[in-house]
């Protein structure tokens, strides 16, 4: 869905712990132009996400039931030209996935206010010419 400048970017946060998304809606709100929800697991973010239109996925990758990877290949079967933007910490674990496919971004903890910026306009950028 493309941005419409004159409103909020509109911003689903998924991470089954409270910190990483508080932080995410902290910095976002202090840069303005921001309209963030959250949701602590996958299926709750599938709900989240079929009721609503975000501009922009961001899933934490290590999640109890479902994963983020898991997460991204549901979002993209709805909705294949949805941006998401994949976090983690555990590259690693990551390079026998086939990640690519499934997201437009991967963000490594940890970030900074600029890096998240830079993930939010890469991938906005991205959908825009796709």
């Amino acid at each position: 869905m493309p941005h419409n400048a004159n409103s909020p970017m509109h911003i689903l946060v998924v991470d089954d712990g409270p910190e990483l998304p508080k932080a995410i809606r902290l910095m976002l709100t202090v840069s303005g132009g921001y309209k963030i929800d959250i949701a602590a697991e996958g299926e709750s973010a599938l709900t989240q996400f079929d009721a609503g239109q975000y501009d922009v996925v961001i899933t934490d990758y290590k999640m109890p039931w479902m994963d983020g990877l898991q997460l991204a290949a549901a979002i993209k079967e709805r909705s294949p030209r949805q941006p998401v933007i994949l976090i983690t910490a555990y590259t690693e674990s990551l390079a026998e996935q086939d990640w690519q496919s499934k997201v437009d971004f991967l963000l490594q903890k940890p970030f900074s206010l600029e890096e998240l910026h830079r993930a939010l306009a890469r991938v906005l950028d991205n959908s825009r010419t796709a």
